[in-house]
């Protein structure tokens, strides 16, 4: 039996479900990676600002002291924030993943079963053709034995 067009129409469903997961699992994972950076960032400022109060400890200058120390207060505010985000966008990530994951065990399962179908197919073309082979030999030894 040939492989019916509403499977060849599943399969082809299947195949854009798992682009479009493919495509919203990039993203999530592209802005989880911004993230990441801006907390690096953050991370950085907070070491400026503590570097920037040690020198001003050396040289006196309390203007120094005071804006290494709002740089320093302001990127671990910063970086709170950030990590919280981090979290609530690794989460979304995994859930992404498990649904990409998921239409994709899909699409191979529709796959799975034309390529059975197809072989199946194949294989009945086959034997009907050695079916035939034989049934024109015999047919064919019966016209000489008369």
């Amino acid at each position: 039996m040939p492989v019916s067009r509403a499977l060849r129409r599943l399969l082809r469903v299947r195949q854009l479900e798992e682009d479009q997961q493919r495509l919203a699992l990039e993203t999530a994972l592209a802005d989880l990676h911004r993230l990441q950076e801006s907390l690096a960032c953050s991370q950085q400022r907070d070491r400026r600002g503590r570097e920037l109060v040690t020198s001003s400890c050396r040289t006196g200058e309390l203007a120094d002291r005071l804006a290494g120390i709002e740089e320093s207060r302001s990127s671990l505010q910063q970086a709170g924030l950030l990590e919280n985000k981090i979290a609530k966008a690794s989460e979304r990530v995994g859930e992404l993943r498990d649904a990409y994951l998921s239409t994709r065990v899909e699409r191979r399962q529709a796959e799975t079963v034309i390529a059975e179908t197809e072989s199946r197919d194949a294989l009945e073309a086959t034997r009907r053709g050695q079916q035939d082979m034989d049934d024109w030999h015999r047919t064919r030894g019966s016209r000489r034995a008369t």
